[in-house]
């Protein structure tokens, strides 16, 4: 387990006058084997943010750190080896027309590790699913199921950090659950950081020891998950967004 120092991190989109900066000035750290979420409305930046971790998007300024090195200064095989991202639409993640085995197989040969069988065998059993399932294609399976196999693939490398963007938003209620007990498990068991992104605080309240609020791309305050229902929240945005969320369960 490695921890994730993010630094001054800001971004735009657009040049020029016509440039939008959807991240000002972002810093946080996560501790190494924590579960820290990014919580807070649509186009807040908490998206971008894992993207930018991730160096899916690299035209960003500040500094990135996991285990102490910046993200920029790793190869692309050293920083898929330290982080795997879990995207929001598991059949969006996965190609239509390559079966699990190859989903699970390709890391595991780019990366030229032995024991090929074994690793995608272990892998399918870390997130419940049979190892016949290795031959199924992602239109044969349920959404949860796919959203397994999108763990999997992301575990097969035995990577340090997570990113998990919203994993469960897109599945069914009754998935959810599973989904993120297995997220829970697989952190226990395992040691990973997760750096988790989510619009449900309920979800924030299970599964994070601590979050950021964020607002138009700024953290307005660093939170404990005890602050959900303890009502310490100091900043006016981060407690209407409690309170909102907190109203919006109790009315369910």
């Amino acid at each position: 387990m490695k921890p994730v120092k993010v630094e001054n991190l800001s971004m735009s989109f657009g040049m020029g006058e016509a440039a939008v900066k959807v991240l000002p000035d972002v810093s946080f750290e996560v501790e190494a084997g924590e579960c820290f979420g990014l919580v807070g409305e649509s186009g807040s930046g908490k998206s971008t943010i894992l993207l930018c971790v991730a160096m899916l998007l690299s035209a960003w300024s500040g500094r990135i750190s996991i285990g102490g090195q910046s993200v920029r200064d790793m190869s692309v095989m050293e920083r898929c080896r330290n982080l795997q991202m879990v995207f929001q639409d598991p059949y969006g993640s996965l190609h239509p027309r390559q079966s699990v085995r190859t989903a699970l197989s390709e890391p595991i040969r780019i990366h030229k590790l032995g024991d090929m069988e074994d690793r995608m065998a272990q892998a399918m059993t870390d997130v419940g699913l049979p190892v016949s399932f290795l031959d199924r294609f992602p239109h044969q399976l349920s959404g949860g199921q796919r959203q397994r196999v999108a763990i999997a693939r992301a575990l097969i490398l035995e990577p340090h950090v997570l990113l998990l963007d919203e994993p469960t938003s897109a599945l069914d209620v009754s998935v959810q659950a599973e989904i993120l007990n297995l997220l829970q498990r697989l952190r226990e068991e395992k040691g990973f950081t997760y750096l988790m992104v989510s619009h449900d605080l309920a979800v924030v309240d299970h599964m994070c020891d601590r979050f950021a609020v964020m607002q138009r791309g700024e953290v307005t305050e660093v939170l404990g998950r005890d602050a959900i229902l303890g009502g310490t929240a100091t900043h006016p945005y981060a407690r209407q967004l409690i309170e909102a969320s907190l109203a919006y369960e109790n009315a369910m």
